[in-house]
């Protein structure tokens, strides 16, 4: 499949290795690709210069967030919560149109330090101002309860956990739910319409403290039934 990862961060990069690991051809969005080609200092979080990371998975293409969106058949938006609308405007609605769109952001606001609010909450939540934003699009809210080496490689954890997904388009969740399942998860759960991805993206608050408690973001829930 032809997959865009919008987003050069941590998650952007461990989504778009594995994908093109699993052999799908994959192209890394983002606003300014020689700007990005161009840094040699790691960034805010640490994480090395986006070259050298390319170095080491030369079948990923780089290319702007409105290329990478229209060459592709599914489009996973791996952005920071403030940078999923803007990201996802510029990568263009026509080229969101009838596509697949797996959000894996969350509405994380750090303007007050640490640990952060959520920016949306209770009545609303990101993945449903994504939807409404791009209405042609098909929208599912996943991955966003578990760090990014977990979303890809679940078996780390060595026992089974969960992972939720959320849309209004039952096609596009079983096509997210046979991605994931591909990445090794083995309990997917469909919690229903967009408008459960509030539930999912309140978890947040609680994983925070959970990784502040543990001291370790190498953990995932678990629901037992």
């Amino acid at each position: 499949m032809k997959i865009a990862v919008l987003g050069t961060g941590s998650v952007g990069r461990t989504i778009a290795g594995r994908l093109s690991g699993l052999g799908h051809d994959v192209t890394v969005g983002t606003r300014d690709p020689q700007a990005t080609r161009a840094r040699t200092e790691p960034d805010g979080t640490g994480n090395p210069p986006y070259s050298a990371w390319a170095a080491d998975h030369d079948r990923v293409r780089l290319a702007t967030l409105a290329d990478a969106a229209a060459s592709a058949e599914l489009v996973v938006n791996a952005t920071s919560g403030h940078g999923a609308l803007p990201a996802l405007e510029a990568a263009g609605a026509d080229h969101l149109a009838d596509k697949v769109v797996l959000d894996i952001s969350n509405p994380l606001d750090f303007s007050n330090g640490f640990p952060p609010t959520l920016f949306v909450k209770d009545t609303d939540s990101l993945g449903e101002q994504v939807q409404r934003a791009f209405p042609r699009a098909r929208v599912v809210k996943t991955l966003n309860t578990l760090t990014a080496e977990l979303m890809v490689h679940p078996e780390n954890l060595g026992q089974e956990s969960s992972v939720f997904v959320s849309g209004d388009d039952a096609a596009a969740k079983a096509t997210v739910t046979e991605l994931l399942t591909s990445f090794g998860h083995t309990d997917v759960i469909d919690l229903g319409d967009i408008t459960t991805a509030r539930g999912t993206e309140m978890l947040l608050p609680v994983w925070l403290r959970l990784m502040g408690s543990l001291g370790t973001a190498a953990f995932n829930f678990k629901v037992v039934r």
